[in-house]
């Protein structure tokens, strides 16, 4: 049996922004058979990965220094902040099934060899670090592939509970996790919880390899990775509700990673406890996060996302102010269990904010950017807030870590999340290639498009108004040179203008339109007032020489039709 995709559909309340949504359910997109299977083998595969974690971070410290015990973790996190484009980039031009396959078998590759290299003794701390450093890249290279193919698994209305399910399974095991594989390492070594590892990818394997999705028919060449990864900044960079989850995400990650950062040294300094007491905070961290999961989806239909974000960033900066001056072990724990709540609230408002922002063509590469925001903004904190603490001492640290967490929901104001309520983002599908007469390739470019409106005097301002939004649109989805001409001979006459590099980027281009771009083109063609619809001219740019007659060689041609960072 193999499981099919249930979201191909759009559903009823993407097309239809007025009708009534079903109460949202957290445990909706669980009815998918192959989300469900999937959601269970990550679970398994993501107490594998702390059990590992466990292991190599006591192994280390057995074998290496202080400062070596530190880069574990960096070298699980740094490719990460190095991959994480690349690999949305890919995850949105190839097979995301295949590219998550191809990931978890070398992470299963890696970890069995983990294991052989610990079972028979020839673990050096540099060997061990490049171990973890492979399994991170792997993790890297899966992430984006499998966020964005949640959005293909469930249906659109689904999304929400999905995220939030998807926080909850990873939060469960990092409560639980850690504990076990201390156990693991106590009863068998750091070699016994590197094979429990390995065998916790099996699970996906299989369930991956079972799964056949629908998939929709490419007419057009795959992007180059350079050009992917650049077409996927600009997207971000004109979205304006995309750049408003990185800046945010960013601010978030960098104030909350004190909490993380230094809840080793609250438990030994603060509350005087030992390992033990760590641990205690970790689970009340990790149980406030699955709370917050089983909330979000009923806080979701209450209140719009930039509350949410906003009450997660105060909340968050309260508890770790609280943190901070609590001497005992239940008040400590009491505040984490509120900060892991704010933590996967917002966190997963975030994600879910970009996969309802970015259509499908560009969605990895969105989650990627978000990605890299968050991690890279926690990065950056837990040094910064280590630096503080060691200067300035632990409470200082914690209530400035807290302000500036108030700081990011006061950010809110001025660049608040926008709603995804009713944003349909479906590809119309509805632009045909048109016919010319000049026999060209994929690659002939430069190619220059005109359109020609006629408006009244008394339109201008809304027209000019409509132009801003359909130059964004544009430059967004890849076109070049835009601009905006009024003829001085005839004011009612203006020209939109712009160009692609070559012909097929015009194709892609007018293929990337969707449902929610439409509403701009109708409304622009709505203040036209010519007989017929806007003119349109597709040309392409000819060299000009001195000997007219003299022909151009080969080399000529090729480089004036042709850009040469593209490939057909």
């Amino acid at each position: 049996m193999k499981w099919r995709d249930r979201s191909s559909s759009s559903p009823p309340s993407a097309a239809d922004p007025g009708s009534k949504p079903a109460a949202p359910s957290l445990l909706a997109s669980l009815d998918s058979p192959i989300f469900r299977a999937v959601w269970f083998a990550s679970l398994a595969s993501n107490f594998g990965g702390l059990i590992q974690s466990v292991g190599a971070s006591w192994m280390m410290t057995s074998i290496g220094s202080a400062g070596m015990v530190a880069l574990v973790q960096a070298s699980v996190t740094l490719p990460i902040m190095l991959l994480s484009l690349p690999a949305g980039a890919l995850a949105d031009t190839f097979d995301r099934r295949k590219m998550m396959l191809a990931a978890q078998g070398f992470m299963l590759t890696v970890s069995v060899s983990l294991s052989l290299f610990a079972w028979l003794g020839w673990i050096t701390p540099w060997v061990l670090l490049g171990f973890t450093f492979l399994i991170g890249c792997g993790a890297a290279m899966n992430g984006p592939a499998w966020q964005a193919s949640v959005g293909e698994m469930v249906p659109r209305r689904d999304l929400a509970g999905a995220v939030a399910l998807n926080s909850m399974g990873f939060n469960l095991a990092r409560s639980v996790g850690p504990a076990v594989g201390g156990m693991i390492v106590a009863a068998a070594g750091a070699a016994a919880a590197f094979t429990v590892n390995a065998f916790t990818y099996t699970g996906l394997l299989f369930v991956l390899s079972r799964w056949n999705p629908e998939r929709d028919v490419r007419t057009l060449p795959r992007e180059g990775l350079g050009v992917a990864m650049w077409t996927g900044l600009r997207y971000a960079a004109m979205s304006g509700r995309i750049g408003s989850v990185l800046l945010r995400a960013l601010v978030f990650g960098f104030a909350a990673s004190a909490v993380q950062a230094l809840m080793p040294l609250v438990a030994r300094d603060t509350m005087g406890g030992g390992p033990l007491v760590f641990g205690l905070l970790l689970g009340a961290f990790g149980a406030g996060a699955v709370g917050g999961a089983v909330l979000s989806t009923r806080l979701r239909s209450k209140m719009s996302n930039e509350l949410i974000v906003r009450w997660s960033c105060v909340v968050f900066g309260v508890a770790t102010i609280a943190l901070a001056f609590s001497n005992w072990l239940a008040a400590g724990m009491a505040a984490l269990v509120f900060g892991g709540a704010a933590w996967v609230l917002a966190l997963s408002t975030f994600n879910v904010t970009v996969q309802m922002s970015a259509p499908r063509w560009v969605v990895a590469r969105a989650l990627a950017l978000y990605q890299m925001a968050a991690f890279g903004g926690m990065a950056l904190g837990s040094w910064t807030w280590g630096m503080i603490a060691e200067r300035e001492g632990l409470l200082l640290t914690l209530c400035v870590a807290g302000a500036a967490q108030l700081l990011c929901a006061l950010i809110g104001l001025r660049v608040p999340l926008a709603s995804t309520s009713g944003l349909n983002l479906d590809l119309i599908g509805a632009w045909t290639e048109p016919d010319l007469a000049l026999s060209i390739e994929p690659r002939s470019g430069p190619i220059v498009i005109t359109i020609e409106y006629i408006i009244d005097e008394s339109d201008i301002d809304e027209f000019l108004a409509a132009m801003a939004d359909r130059r964004r649109i544009r430059r967004r989805d890849g076109a070049r040179h835009w601009t905006l001409l009024r003829d001085l001979a005839d004011p009612r006459v203006w020209i939109e203008r712009y160009h692609t590099p070559t012909w097929v980027d015009y194709v892609r281009h007018n293929q990337r339109i969707t449902e929610a771009d439409r509403t701009i083109t109708d409304h622009v063609r709505a203040l036209h007032r010519g007989d017929e619809r806007p003119r349109i001219h597709r040309m392409i740019e000819r060299p000009t020489r001195a000997a007219a007659m003299e022909p151009l060689t080969d080399q000529e041609m090729a480089e004036t039709l042709t850009d040469p960072t593209r490939a057909s």
